[in-house]
C-alpha cells in the first residue's frame, strides 16, 4: 500500500514556538503552568504532560501566585496579565506574533470607535481561546459573530470594524463581509480587516491537490482545533473517502478495504510525530 504523509502539515510557526518555550522551560524546572492546553491536540498535550506541563484553567489561574506560567500562542486578555502582575506570577509569553499584532488592532478600533459609537465586530467561535483574548482588547464589548446569521446582531446605523479569528475560513469571512457592507445603511462608515492567518489559509491549494492523489485521506488533528476542522472540510470537499481521526484507536480497518493509496495530512496543531505513527501503524496492519 502506498502511504504518504503532507509534509506542508503540521504545527504552524506560533505553536511550533509555543512548544519550544514549553520544553526550554522544563529543562530547568520540574513543573511549569499552562494556562489552558498548549495546543488542540490531545496526543501532543500528554506528552507534555509528562514532561512536567500541567494544564490549568482560567479559574484556578486567578488563584495562583509565586509561580511560573506559560501563555500559549492563542494569547490572552489585558486582565491575566493584570493579576500575574499583581501575584507575582512569572509569565512565559507564546502568543503567536500574528495574534499579538490582531490584538493590537483590535485595541486600536475599540479606542477609535468608543469616540464615535462604532462596533468593533470580531468573527470567531465564542469561548475560544484567541477570541476571549481579541475581545479582552475591547473591555469584553466586542460582537462575536460565529455565522453568516449573526450579522442581524450588528446595528446597522454605527460605523464597524470586522476582523476575523486568525484560524477561520477565508471563504466565510468574505461572505460575512460583503453581507456586512450590503446590509449596513449608506454612508455609515465599514472597515473590514481580513485577519485570517497565511499560516493556515495559504496551506489550502496544496492541501487539494495532495487530497485528490489518493484513495484515501487520513486527516489528523485534536477535535478543539479550529483550523483543523476547516482543513479537514476542505479535503473532504476534493476527496469524499477523508476521514478525521484524533488518535490510532479512532482508525477503522474496514476503511481501507480495495484502498491502494492513503495521504495522511494534519492542522497545525498536528505534531508530526503523530502522523509518522498513523503511517507506521497502516504499514503494520496491511504491508
Amino acid at each position: 500500500m502506498i502511504v504518504e504523509i503532507d509534509r506542508r502539515s503540521g504545527f504552524c510557526f506560533g505553536v511550533i514556538n509555543a512548544i519550544k518555550a514549553a520544553e526550554d522551560e522544563l529543562k530547568q524546572t520540574k513543573q511549569l503552568y499552562c494556562l489552558g492546553d498548549i495546543v488542540h491536540n490531545g496526543m501532543e498535550v500528554e506528552r507534555l504532560e509528562k514532561m512536567g506541563l500541567k494544564s490549568i484553567s482560567k479559574e484556578e489561574f486567578f488563584t495562583l501566585s509565586n509561580c511560573k506560567v506559560l501563555i500559549r500562542a492563542h494569547g490572552e486578555p489585558p486582565e491575566t496579565y493584570e493579576y500575574a502582575k499583581a501575584n507575582n506570577v512569572e509569565l512565559i509569553d507564546a502568543t503567536c506574533p500574528v495574534v499579538l499584532t490582531l490584538q493590537e488592532k483590535v485595541k486600536s478600533s475599540y479606542a477609535k470607535h468608543s469616540q464615535m459609537e462604532g462596533q468593533v465586530v470580531i468573527y470567531g467561535k465564542k469561548g475560544h481561546a484567541e477570541i476571549e483574548g481579541l475581545n479582552g482588547q475591547t473591555k469584553h464589548n466586542a460582537i462575536i459573530i460565529e455565522s453568516i446569521a449573526d450579522v442581524d446582531k450588528i446595528d446597522k446605523s454605527r460605523p464597524v470594524s470586522l476582523y476575523s479569528q486568525t484560524t477561520k475560513r477565508i471563504e466565510d469571512f468574505h461572505e460575512i463581509a460583503q453581507k456586512v457592507k450590503e446590509t449596513t445603511e449608506p454612508g455609515v462608515p465599514v472597515e473590514i480587516k481580513d485577519t485570517i492567518c497565511r499560516q493556515v489559509s495559504n496551506r489550502v491549494p496544496n492541501l487539494k491537490k495532495f487530497a485528490e492523489r489518493f484513495d484515501m485521506i487520513l486527516f489528523v488533528a485534536g477535535r478543539k482545533s479550529s483550523n483543523g476542522q476547516y482543513l479537514y472540510t476542505i479535503c473532504k470537499e476534493v476527496n469524499d473517502d477523508s476521514y478525521f481521526i484524533s488518535n490510532l484507536d479512532e482508525i477503522k480497518p474496514e476503511w481501507f478495504d480495495g484502498v491502494k493509496s492513503v495521504g495522511i495530512c494534519g492542522a497545525t496543531s498536528t505534531p508530526n510525530w503523530l502522523m509518522e505513527d498513523v503511517e507506521k501503524w497502516i504499514h503494520t496492519n496491511f504491508d
